[in-house]
Formats: C-alpha cells, structure tokens, sequence
C-alpha cells in the first residue's frame, strides 16, 4: 500500500467493517478480460484463514469462470462522506475499503453448502434460523473465497 498512514492493521477493526458492509465484488481475469460481479456475501474470520461465501445460478459467466478460475481479486467498500471544498480539486471524500485476492472454489457437499448459506443470510439479515430445500440445495451454486492476501485502507 501507497500510503501506509492509511492503512488499518487492527483485525477487529477490519473484521467490523467486513460485518458491516453488504456488496463484494469479485473480479475475475477472463481471456483478456477483467470481470467484475458485486455479490452479498458472508465472512468468516476464524484465526486462521478467512473465507468469504457468495452464491449464484449453476449457469453463466460467474460459475463458468468459478469452475476455471481459482485465483480471483474482491474489494468492499463504504462509510463513505464527500467533503467539500470552494475549488474543484479541493474536494475529496472519507470512505473505507478492503481490496485483496484469494483461491476461489465451488462447495459441492450439501452440509457444507449448509454452513456457508447460513453464513451469508445471518451475515445479510442478521437472522440465524434458515432451512433449505433440497431442490434449492441442488440449484444453488455456492462460492468460497479463501484469502490469501488483504489490506484496509481508510480515509
């Protein structure tokens, strides 16, 4: 990072924020190509390893590049506020970001499609107590980003 003056070290801080914040975008490397997909998502921080958990159709770009893409880059952002200024180039703008890059794979077993579903809706609506059809088990892909690297920037 640029400007290490800006740079949130602190865990809680940056898992706080991840908590708080509802759109990821995903990016992937297609031919030549960048593609880019906001999705909700759930995060978890277990010490170790962090994981976001997205899901989506078994159909179209996003799960076709998922079955041929492992690495893949994600950024969120928010608490943005615009700041003001009497000169064009005096504006500028508060927000917080976290940009990195992990292994994305597919989940395929049906408790762990489970778990990373109950991840998501309790991150997304703070509600823990889902249950799943099988028909929605089966037609729903499910996606893990395992971080590999991450940073936070705020301003």
């Amino acid at each position: 990072m640029r400007r290490s003056d800006r740079e949130i070290t602190d865990i809680s801080v940056i898992d706080t924020f991840i908590l708080n914040e509802r759109i990821l975008r995903v990016g992937f490397f297609d031919n030549g190509e960048v593609y880019i997909v906001p999705v909700n998502y759930g995060y978890i921080n277990n010490r170790t390893d962090r994981f976001f958990y997205f899901h989506g159709a078994k159909a179209g770009r996003k799960y076709e590049l998922a079955k041929n893409c492992a690495e893949v880059g994600f950024e969120i952002d928010g608490c943005f506020r615009m700041i003001e200024n009497e000169e064009a180039c005096g504006y500028s703008a508060e927000y917080r970001s976290v940009i990195g890059n992990g292994e994305l794979s597919l989940i395929d077993d049906i408790d762990e499609k489970k778990a990373a579903l109950d991840c998501l809706m309790e991150h997304q609506t703070k509600r823990k107590d889902w249950s799943y059809s099988e028909e929605s088990l089966e037609a729903t892909a499910l996606f893990c980003i395992r971080v590999s690297k991450m940073t936070c920037k705020s301003k």
